[in-house]
């Protein structure tokens, strides 16, 4: 077992490939306008300036009245896209949508047990962590945002640092409970470096504090305080290496069981707006980096850089055998034995557990 030193977390598996594009109707050129200008310093919502309403891909639905909690994090990828240009709330108009910023998925599986959310995104491993003993909780798999590879790292300060094993007797920071955390442990297991390593659990504003504070040899993270990292510093490992040992990581946004089985509408029209997010990464990155970066608040160039070293899969591969199809309840299990098996998790839930934790059903209505 890997010796590691409890408090606050984020991912898992999942197939690279490229996607056919969703066909959805193109938004107004009243949008596009708009999104092709600067973007205001400080704007983290719907811009000032902007003149009419966003244009909902299908036609909206205003019969939905669902009240939804939703926490995004800042992790770059097409939920930023979704809640920047309000498409959640254009698409359904007399619903009541409220966000709410979440640091890593540890965090979102504690709002989760104090029933405090409805829908989040979260890594794969903290999500499979939350379905497991001793927590057991009701959590469904409702979408795929990215699929990680380079953009989580293990990054190095020294640098007489190349590989893993030169971190012996070192600290290294992640986040506990997240897809990071996920990564790490394989990698340290698979070079056996298991207690030969100090790792410590810090969220990611933290680490890049602990890092300018010289208080940590190396860190597994992801955008967008690796890239402040790598200022400084250099990456011996990405999440596309653990992958490659059977532990492939991903982004994705889970729900409550109770709040995706009561409100099916909401969901269909949930998983249609998440595909034009999708859609917007893939043939509009431009457009797309000019939302990430309002909510991000950084420059647009810096946000397209951000995108790179991950995979955004179609809402059609969402509802393929990859994932909500079939592969996706594979990977929750694999995920949960390698938990176990770093006592990460008290033991495997009960038989079927992991196969009912895809929320395939809204997916497979929204790609028809």
């Amino acid at each position: 077992m890997i010796t590691t030193t409890p408090a606050p977390g984020r991912p898992s598996p999942g197939h690279r490939r490229p996607g056919t594009p969703l066909r959805i109707a193109a938004a107004s050129l009243s949008l596009v306008l708009a999104l092709s200008g600067c973007v205001q310093s400080g704007r983290t919502s719907h811009p000032d300036n902007f003149e009419g309403e966003t244009a909902c891909p299908v036609e909206p639905d205003p019969s939905i009245t669902t009240s939804a909690r939703i926490a995004w994090q800042a992790i770059p990828n097409g939920d930023l896209v979704v809640k920047d240009l309000e498409l959640l709330e254009a698409c359904m108009p007399e619903a009541d949508v409220s966000w709410v910023k979440m640091n890593s998925g540890g965090d979102v599986i504690q709002a989760f047990g104090s029933d405090s959310l409805d829908i989040a995104q979260v890594g794969s491993s903290p999500a499979v962590k939350a379905a497991s003993p001793p927590l057991s909780k009701d959590i469904k798999a409702i979408w795929i945002s990215d699929v990680i590879g380079q953009a989580e790292s293990l990054v190095a300060k020294d640098p007489v640092v190349e590989e893993l094993a030169d971190l012996e007797g070192k600290t290294i920071a992640v986040p506990f409970g997240s897809t990071a955390h996920y990564s790490l442990l394989t990698a340290l297991d698979e070079a056996g470096l298991g207690d030969a390593v100090r790792v410590i659990n810090l969220a990611p504003d933290a680490i890049l504090a602990a890092w300018q504070r010289d208080e940590i040899d190396a860190a597994w993270i992801w955008q967008p305080t690796q890239a402040e990292l790598l200022e400084e510093g250099h990456a011996i490992l990405s999440s596309e290496d653990s992958a490659e040992m059977g532990a492939p990581t991903y982004d994705m946004v889970a729900g409550t069981g109770s709040f995706v089985t009561e409100n099916p509408e909401f969901m269909r029209m949930w998983s249609i707006v998440q595909g034009e997010g999708a859609r917007l990464l893939t043939e509009e990155p431009e457009t797309a980096a000019t939302s990430i970066a309002v909510q991000l608040d950084i420059p647009p160039v810096d946000a397209e850089q951000l995108l790179e070293g991950y995979i955004f899969p179609t809402l059609e591969e969402q509802a393929g055998p990859d994932y909500f199809g079939g592969g996706l309840a594979d990977d929750f299990r694999s995920t949960a034995e390698f938990l176990e098996g770093q006592q990460e998790i008290d033991a495997l839930a009960e038989d079927g557990d992991y196969q009912e934790m895809p929320y395939s059903e809204a997916i497979e209505e929204a790609s028809t």
